[in-house]
């Protein structure tokens, strides 16, 4: 034990002599911490929307007005004709354009169905869709409240059910406090993993690893050592970036911040070892920058922090089930936002405490010491 401290004390020491470390350590979770959860929204608001109404009538101006009062829409009013919609498209300069035919109103009068056409850019299949609905939403509800009192139609349907929801967990949908726990786990991922992996490759080039491989200092005790610091970091800045979550984006700690924190510990020596495993195949610290992005690339985008992982294929599932941040990433939204306890993620830690100890036996073993 009093090899590993020494071992610890020494890694430290240098941290604390690498101006850019120490910085990188407190700035890196603030600054992306409040920028990114911000940034990193799939909500869809300032929708550029062109109406062009060509009937003129109250029911029209009526209509538009529903969309000039909501908050998702930048409208203008203007009819540049059917040749120039395309090209307003075409250069983004409106997302939607709807276009109220002539006649519009007459047909309510007639009794007839009234049309409307919707033309949605939809590059991103996802906003088209959201858009889609947010349109739909505000002429249904124009249909339902004003036109049917202004003109006395009668609405024809079988008796209303009465639905009452309530959303659990996340009352008011408020997207930061789903993507605020996600965003944390990728911070003290990427701090750990590469800090770790970056630190060891650092003592190869700089030729300090020779002077440790001639001491008498196991394989194990001199991998541990370079671990438990950063682990150390990694808690801090977990702690640190749960009480900006707490403070910037009124984050619930529902559950028990020692459960999360027990997690949070196999966690990162699980991906601690990775970051060492990856180092002592690397010999040099552009080696290791590759690799490791290449493989954290791959495991934020299948965590389930962009996309469902309910939604993915059954092969990218499988695959999933060798992604420690998917597990991290639910865990940590499970306890602060569900409430959730030690029972409830049973699997999760046994399955994260198999990975820590495979990452460090393989990083324990590949390490090459020679005397």
């Amino acid at each position: 034990m009093r090899t590993i401290f020494y071992i610890i004390q020494k890694e430290f020491k240098q941290i604390i002599r690498d101006k850019f470390i120490g910085k990188a350590i407190i700035a890196m979770p603030i600054v992306q911490m409040l920028i990114l959860v911000y940034a990193a929204t799939f909500e869809i608001k300032n929708v550029d929307l062109l109406i062009v109404d060509r009937d003129s009538s109250p029911a029209s101006v009526d209509l538009s007005g529903n969309f000039f009062a909501s908050r998702f829409f930048h409208v203008s009013v203007t009819d540049p004709g059917d040749k120039h919609i395309k090209e307003i498209l075409d250069k983004g300069k409106a997302d939607v354009v709807l276009i109220i035919p002539e006649g519009f109103e007459k047909s309510f009068h007639r009794n007839n169905k009234p049309a409307l056409q919707l033309i949605i850019d939809a590059v991103n299949g996802s906003a088209g869709q959201l858009m889609l609905g947010y349109c739909s939403s505000i002429i249904m509800d124009f249909n339902k409240e004003i036109v049917i009192k202004e003109f006395g139609i009668a609405e024809k349907t079988a008796p209303a059910i009465d639905i009452s929801s309530r959303f659990w967990f996340n009352p008011y949908l408020n997207y930061k406090i789903f993507m605020a726990p996600g965003i944390l786990v990728i911070l003290v991922t990427a701090i750990g993993w590469f800090m770790t992996g970056m630190n060891l490759v650092k003592e190869k080039e700089n030729g300090t690893i020779e002077q440790l491989n001639v001491t008498p200092i196991k394989k194990y005790q001199f991998i541990l050592g370079k671990l438990i610091p950063f682990l150390i970091i990694g808690l801090i800045d977990l702690a640190f970036g749960l009480i900006l979550a707490r403070i910037f984006f009124k984050v619930p700690f529902e559950g028990s911040i020692f459960t999360l924190f027990v997690f949070a510990t196999i966690y990162l020596v699980a991906v601690l070892g990775i970051g060492l495993f990856i180092s002592t195949v690397s010999n040099t610290q552009q080696q290791v920058l590759f690799v490791s992005f290449f493989f954290l690339m791959v495991f934020v985008i299948m965590s389930g922090l962009f996309t469902s992982v309910e939604n993915m294929p059954e092969w990218g599932r499988a695959i999933n089930h060798l992604n420690p941040l998917s597990y991290f990433s639910r865990v940590i939204r499970m306890v602060l936002l569900k409430g959730s306890g030690l029972n409830d993620i049973r699997n999760d830690i046994l399955i994260i405490t198999g990975f820590a100890l495979a990452t460090n036996l393989l990083a324990v073993w590949r390490y090459k010491k020679t005397i």
